[in-house]
């Protein structure tokens, strides 16, 4: 039996767990760790007399734990994936992993240490949309990847987000958080594994949110791939959809364009005019995670694979503090 809690419930994405919980006999929830009743409310309603704590270290304390859902107030993240660590549990995280480097640099000796996974759900991976784009990748249909630029406005939704969200110290910046999907898929697209990255924040709504950066400009140099990675919270609020997430991917043989939001891809090669192709059935986005645990082998989003885009998208934030001064990662 997989011993699976919950560190932290500031974000929906605490389903990823309960999830996984929820469709497989091999799991069950022992504990969860939220001090916030509000949170706990919003998150954490449907989880019955499950034992509550009101921090890991209490939890960690009393239960044995094989994995870790880390999703808690971003900058208790890093503290929290290090004691999951010390206590022996792999880790599967919300973005952001953490938010500073120190935090990562004390992850990353710790996972290599204890032998455990730590895993950011970049769930962007099993959308419908980058699975058929893996597809065509691997079909060799648009050759060598070399240009990508994405987009990713998010709605605010100023009126329910809670103060620390909106709070530089507690929230670690938009570089380091919005961005880290795409940069994860740049990372993936190119296998690079060094590079540069630059980014520019700032705030077109400062009256309503003085120490919070809403808009994101990244430049990221990823091996023979060269991105431009867009990101804010400045989706306007009378979208049918939250985001309107897209992509484009120019490549030695053609050029693909995805629209996450609406689930398409349409493909123009030097071969074959313009055309929308099928598309894959999506996957849940932590199953890959159990699937391994259970299997006892690295999960698909692997250690050095979190740790890589969650560096790089930290360093973009350094970046962009700094001037938009480029970063070597």
């Amino acid at each position: 039996m997989i011993r699976v809690a919950i560190l932290g419930a500031a974000h929906p994405h605490v389903s990823y767990a309960l999830d996984e919980v929820a469709a497989r006999e091999n799991c069950t929830l022992v504990a969860v760790a939220e001090p916030d009743p509000d949170m706990q409310a919003a998150h954490l309603s449907d989880i019955g007399d499950t034992p509550r704590y009101d921090s890991p270290a209490a939890l960690l304390a009393a239960h044995q734990v094989d994995v870790a859902l880390v999703a808690g107030v971003y900058s208790r993240r890093g503290a929290a994936v290090i004691a999951a660590l010390e206590a022996g549990a792999h880790v599967v995280a919300d973005k952001p992993l953490c938010t500073s480097l120190d935090e990562l640099d004390r992850i990353e000796e710790l996972a290599a240490a204890e032998h455990r996974h730590v895993s950011v759900v970049f769930e962007k991976r099993f959308y419908p949309a980058t699975l058929a784009l893996r597809d065509l990748l691997d079909a060799g249909t648009l050759g060598e990847p070399a240009l990508m630029a994405s987009t990713g406005p998010h709605k605010l939704n100023l009126p329910s987000r809670p103060a620390w969200f909106l709070d530089r110290s507690t929230y670690g910046g938009i570089a380091g958080d919005l961005p880290v999907h795409d940069i994860d898929l740049a990372l993936m697209l190119s296998g690079a594994t060094s590079g540069t990255v630059s980014a520019v924040t700032g705030n077109a709504r400062a009256a309503d949110h003085p120490q919070f950066d809403d808009h994101v400009a990244v430049l990221l140099q990823a091996g023979d791939l060269t991105a431009t990675i867009e990101a804010n919270w400045l989706a306007p609020q009378a979208a049918d959809v939250h985001g309107h997430y897209r992509m484009r991917l120019a490549a030695t043989d053609g050029t693909a364009e995805l629209d996450w939001a609406y689930d398409s891809v349409t493909v123009t090669t030097h071969d074959e005019p313009r055309r929308q192709v099928d598309l894959p059935p999506g996957l849940r986005p932590a199953a890959y995670f159990f699937d391994a645990v259970a299997a006892g082998h690295e999960p698909e989003i692997t250690t050095a694979q979190s740790l890589l885009a969650t560096r790089v998208a930290l360093l973009a934030q350094d970046s962009a503090d700094h001037d938009g001064v480029p970063r070597p990662w």
